[in-house]
């Protein structure tokens, strides 16, 4: 498959585009910075610099795409609207360019429901997580909305915290509902769970947790 990575460059993007290469698919990785990108030179990889919060910057990157991804994230201070600003943007570009599949990154500490045991839903979310990422939760809140206005074929990931570990292979996915007991997972799973939903059907639409 022909598939266009955002925040290629970052510990998720990076792992993302490593995989899916190993895979076989044509990549094509997005970055503010090429010099930043930590992947050997390949045939089927290809680069492009691109600002990603400017839908006429972004089509040249998803035109011919068969599915998009985007593991945009936070890395300083400039970056606070990066997730919100930066999925408008790809999903105005993918609607112009008549490309449907997206699947974004986000977080589970955002939502809090019957799959959270009740420490994590009145405690650990509410009074901890919420207050030490509040900035960059309420930017992927934001972002998970534009996903879900947009007409397009979206999958919303959200996983806890990550973590470099090896990749396992084993973990637990869950439909619009979180993982009790779903702690982490290492980036490595993550890379491997978005590439497993791009062509699964039945996530289109719907949020995916995931966790070991």
């Amino acid at each position: 498959m022909r598939l266009t990575i955002f925040g290629a460059t970052g510990g998720t993007g990076t792992r993302l585009v490593r995989r899916a290469l190993e895979e076989g698919h044509e990549v094509t990785a997005v970055v503010r910075n090429p010099a930043r990108l930590d992947v050997p030179a390949h045939e089927r990889l290809r680069v492009i610099t691109a600002q990603v919060t400017d839908p006429a910057d972004v089509g040249p990157a998803v035109d011919g795409a068969d599915a998009v991804l985007s593991a945009l994230g936070h890395r300083g201070p400039g970056s606070a609207t990066v997730c919100a600003d930066g999925g408008r943007a790809i999903a105005a570009a993918m609607g112009k360019a008549g490309v449907r599949r997206l699947l974004v990154v986000s977080a589970a500490g955002l939502v809090t429901d019957a799959g959270d045991g009740l420490v994590t839903r009145y405690v650990v979310k509410p009074l901890i997580l919420e207050r030490l990422l509040k900035g960059a939760f309420a930017d992927m809140r934001l972002c998970e909305e534009e996903v879900r206005a947009s007409d397009l074929d979206w999958t919303i990931v959200r996983p806890p915290r990550l973590t470099d570990k090896e990749p396992t292979g084993r973990y637990r996915t869950a439909t619009d509902l979180n993982l009790r007991g779903g702690r982490t997972i290492s980036r490595g799973d993550l890379a491997g769970c978005l590439l497993g939903l791009v062509t699964d059907e039945s996530s289109v639409r719907h949020h995916v947790s995931v966790a070991y």
